[in-house]
This record gives C-alpha cells, structure tokens and sequence, in this order.
C-alpha cells in the first residue's frame, strides 16, 4: 500500500513539475500560443512555384494560338504585340539566334557584342522561369489571374516569337523539358556567384565583403545612389505608405529633402508623424491607388508612365461629366491623351473604386 502511495506521490510530482516547466516555456516566449498550423489546403495554395527540374508544374497544355489571343488582349498593351516593348518595359523577344538555340549560348551576351540591350530571351535559361513569373505575377493590373492554359499558351507565343517553337505548337507538361534543350540560353548559367548549391556547399567568391552584423551595425562606406529630387514623390507620398508600427517611418516626400543623417534611427515606440495618411482629406483615395496598382504608373504629382494624378485633373478641368469619363478611362483603358504608350483596360478595379478614383482625381488629385 505504500509503494502504491509513494508512486501515486512520485506520479503527482513528476506532473506538477512538468506543468511548472511548461508554464515557464509559455511565460518566456509569448508567441507560442500564437497562430495556428496551416492546414493542407492553405500550403497548397502558396506552394505554386515551378522549380527548374519542372517540379511543381500543374498538368495541362497551351497552344501558340490561344497564346497569341490571350497577349493581344492581356499583355500587349505593355509587351508590345510582338514583344518587342511598347515603351513600358524592355524587349521580351530579340537579340538571339538558331545558332544561339543550337549552342545554348546567346552570342549577343559576350562582352565584345554590341547589341542595344538585353531581352528575357537573351537571358533567361530556363523555361520554368517564364512559367512561374507569368503564372504568379501577370498580368500586371490583375496578378495569377490567368488560367493553367492561358499560361502555357503566353509562354508558347514567347517561345514562337524567339523561333524556338513553330507556330502550330502546343507546349504541355508532357514536351515542356524537351523545349527546355532548345533555349537560346540554357548553357548560359553560372555557379560561381557564392551562392548556395543544392548540396549545400559554397561555390565561387561572394559579391559582398561586409562584416555580419545583427543589431546597431556600421554604416560603412559612402552612398552611390539616390533619387533626384524631382522623382522624390514618383510613386506619392511616401509618409503615407509607410505603416506606422516598426523602426522606419516613410519620408514625407511632399516636403524638400530632410537635412538630418541617413543613418538617423527612430525608435519603434515614436509618435505617428504629422501629416500620416490619417490627417489627409485626400488619404481614402490615395488607399484605393495603392490597392489597385495605381501608382505603379502614376505619381500623384508626377510622370512616370503614365501622367500625374494631378496633370489629369489640371487637362479635364471643367469637362462635362468629368467622373463618367475618368471612370471609363480606368476601366476600359485609352490611348493618344498624354502620348502614344496606351494604358491597359483595368477591369479587375471594382466600380465603386473607379467612382472613388475618379470623383478625387475631379476634385483636383489633393
């Protein structure tokens, strides 16, 4: 009866210690009751990425065709019909060869070449790339937008434009590693960068030489780089932007530049600066600009693609239904108002957005 009784006390110790134990690692490391383990379906939606050996391709085909549908009504507008750049963004196709595809070395890429610039298909080594990137990130206006077919079918019109594919092509997973052996590029990479391999060793010399450094590091050397003045508020107001929780705190780029050191630090726990998005009437529709993509071409006050938010105010001041207008522009794009690069239809931005949109930029863009 006592051996029972000493191990019911052995039993009961052992727990109320584990239990103390426990409490300690909880009350040490306050995130641990935070979040929740993904589930299945939650990986498999971020897990889309299509790695060089195809691993993660999604089943399923596109033809040169379908291809050329979707870019003349997607991708055009920016790429160019043929991909040779519309004034938006470099070339896609250009500057390589049969020879190049023969040799998987793209001769407009030696040094002693002297070809106007460098397109994707003068760089880009694998097909896989162009997959992932396209899937992911195009169009532009409306990101993973596109259909498994749509995809396989753009990078098709690509491949055909570069003479790597003929025209009545279907690219699948089942022939997409046999297209690989034919991309201008595909012998044109390196591992001599001191990056990582895949059996985790070091290869080459690393391109940085700094110390490691985790917490109050030095500012070493001087700063080769810095936007003009005059683009300073290319993309708006930085200020409002930037979130106001965490040590950096966006520049007020409506003002002249500050005079204080770059290497300034400001503390986690400082006041919101005057003039955050808050305390501007015009921050609700500066939001929507952020939310839809706005001002990836547009500065508030500023060319950068397409004209500033303000300049579109000053052009259709006193326009007869000025909002209807701007709100047709925004959805169905245009062209020849502010030059020849076209704006892309961007019907993913929902009505009352464009109202939204529209009704600020009326009222002046302030």
């Amino acid at each position: 009866m006592k051996r029972i009784q000493h191990t019911v006390r052995a039993a009961a110790v052992a727990a109320l210690l584990a239990a103390g134990f426990a409490g300690a690692a909880h009350a040490n490391k306050p995130w641990y009751d935070m979040g929740r383990a993904p589930t299945p379906a939650e990986i498999k939606a971020w897990d889309i990425d299509v790695r060089p050996d195809f691993k993660g391709l999604p089943k399923g085909s596109g033809s040169v065709r379908h291809g050329q549908e979707v870019w003349d009504a997607k991708c055009a507008s920016c790429h160019g019909e043929f991909g040779e750049s519309n004034e938006v963004f470099t070339p896609i196709v250009g500057g390589t060869t049969k020879k190049d595809i023969e040799t998987g070395r793209v001769a407009n890429l030696r040094l002693e070449a002297h070809y106007p610039q460098r397109t994707t298909l003068m760089k880009v080594p694998t097909i896989s790339t162009l997959w992932d990137y396209i899937n992911r990130a195009m169009p532009w206006n409306a990101p993973k937008s596109l259909s498994v077919e749509d995809v396989y079918g753009v990078v098709a019109y690509i491949l055909h434009l570069g003479d790597i594919v003929p025209e009545d092509f279907v690219l699948s997973d089942q022939n997409i590693a046999e297209v690989q052996k034919r991309m201008p590029n595909r012998n044109g990479m390196t591992t001599d960068h001191g990056l990582w391999l895949p059996n985790y060793t070091f290869s080459g010399k690393p391109d940085v030489r700094n110390t490691r450094c985790m917490k109050d590091c030095p500012v070493e050397g001087d700063i080769k780089s810095m936007l003009p003045d005059w683009a300073r508020d290319s993309h708006g107001n930085l200020l409002e932007q930037q979130r106001i929780i965490g040590p950096t705190r966006g520049l007020d780029t409506t003002k002249p530049p500050r005079k204080e050191p770059l290497t300034q630090r400001v503390s986690m726990t400082a006041p919101v600066p005057a003039g955050v998005a808050q305390a501007d009437p015009g921050a609700a529709a500066k939001a929507l600009l952020a939310k839809n993509a706005c001002t990836a071409c547009h500065g508030v006050a500023s060319k950068i693609v397409g004209p500033g938010f303000n300049e579109v105010a000053a052009k259709h001041k006193g326009k007869a239904d000025l909002e209807g207008y701007l709100v047709d522009k925004i959805k169905s794009g245009g062209q020849g108002v502010f030059g020849a690069i076209p704006m892309p239809p961007q019907p993913q931005v929902s009505d009352a957005d464009a109202k939204a949109i529209a009704a600020w930029i009326a009222a002046g863009a302030k």
